[in-house]
C-alpha cells in the first residue's frame, strides 16, 4: 500500500507546519514505512539553527510517531481519533538530519490495547540510523462539532 500526501490528508489530522511526513510506502498489520524529504524550505530551519540548519530531535521522534498514528489509524476503526504521545523510552539520537536528507521511518507495532499501543521507530538517512526509539500514544475520540 502507498499512500500519497493526499491520503496521508483522510488519515492524520495533522496540517502545516505540523504535518511532517510526505509519503507512506508500506502499511502493514503492524509494521509501516515512511518518508520525510527533508528541504531548507522547513519553516524549522529558520531558528534551529540558520547558519547550520539541523532538523530538530522532537521533530525527528513527531516523524515517527506520524508514520505508527497512519498505521494504526489506516488498519483500525480509530479514524475518528487524534493520536497524542504518551511516552517516550531508550531514544537515542545518532546523527544530525540537515537539508537535502530523506528520512525513511520504519515502525513496528509492539502492543496496541484498545486505544493505547506503543510502537518502535528507527529513522534512517542514507541506511544511517539517525534516530531510534519506543513511543507510547493514546487514541482520543473526536468531538463533534460544539462539543
Amino acid at each position: 500500500m502507498d499512500l500519497d500526501i493526499r491520503a496521508i490528508h483522510t488519515i492524520l489530522p495533522h496540517r502545516y507546519p505540523f504535518l511532517l511526513i510526505d509519503k507512506v510506502l508500506t502499511i502493514e498489520d503492524d509494521r509501516a514505512v515512511g518518508i520525510k524529504n527533508v528541504t531548507m524550505n522547513e519553516w524549522f530551519f529558520q531558528g534551529h539553527f540558520p547558519e547550520r540548519p539541523v532538523m530538530p530531535g522532537v521533530l525527528v521522534l513527531e516523524s515517527m510517531a506520524q508514520v505508527g498514528a497512519t498505521m494504526m489509524m489506516n488498519l483500525t476503526d480509530y479514524r475518528n481519533c487524534i493520536p497524542y504521545f504518551t511516552s517516550l523510552r531508550n531514544v537515542k539520537f545518532r546523527r544530525p538530519v540537515v537539508p537535502g536528507d530523506t528520512m525513511v521511518i520504519e515502525v513496528t507495532l509492539i502492543r496496541m490495547r484498545k486505544r493505547m499501543g506503543k510502537i518502535r521507530g528507527i529513522a534512517k538517512v542514507d541506511e544511517q540510523v539517525v534516530a531510534e526509539g519506543e513511543i507510547g500514544f493514546s487514541l482520543i475520540e473526536q468531538k463533534g462539532e460544539g462539543g
